[in-house]
């Protein structure tokens, strides 16, 4: 994802009312177990990141976009052997 296509993303989030930053994690790193009060957008950028959301497994491949729901229990790992990079964004109030 070039940077341009990062930043359409940003205006896309924006007028659905999420902020967007980039997150990067070495190989296996892992967040485990939690929960925020609001919605959560997750878009992986590159690398294998495997998103746990209520039990519930996926692999977003690049491009591919997570709505992770207010109070959800959720957990995200780096699966690969390389840096995953992807954007998250929460709702703003």
């Amino acid at each position: 994802m070039t940077p341009a296509e990062i930043e359409a993303v940003r205006r896309d989030w924006a007028e659905q009312g999420f902020s967007c930053d980039v997150w990067t994690d070495p190989p296996g790193r892992c967040w485990e177990d939690f929960r925020h009060e609001t919605d959560e957008l997750v878009r992986t950028i590159e690398g294998e990141v495997e998103f746990e959301v209520e039990g519930v497994v996926s692999r977003p491949q690049p491009g591919e976009q997570l709505l992770i729901p207010a109070g959800a229990l959720h957990s995200a790992r780096n699966v690969g052997s390389t840096t995953t990079r992807w954007l998250y964004g929460y709702r703003r109030a």
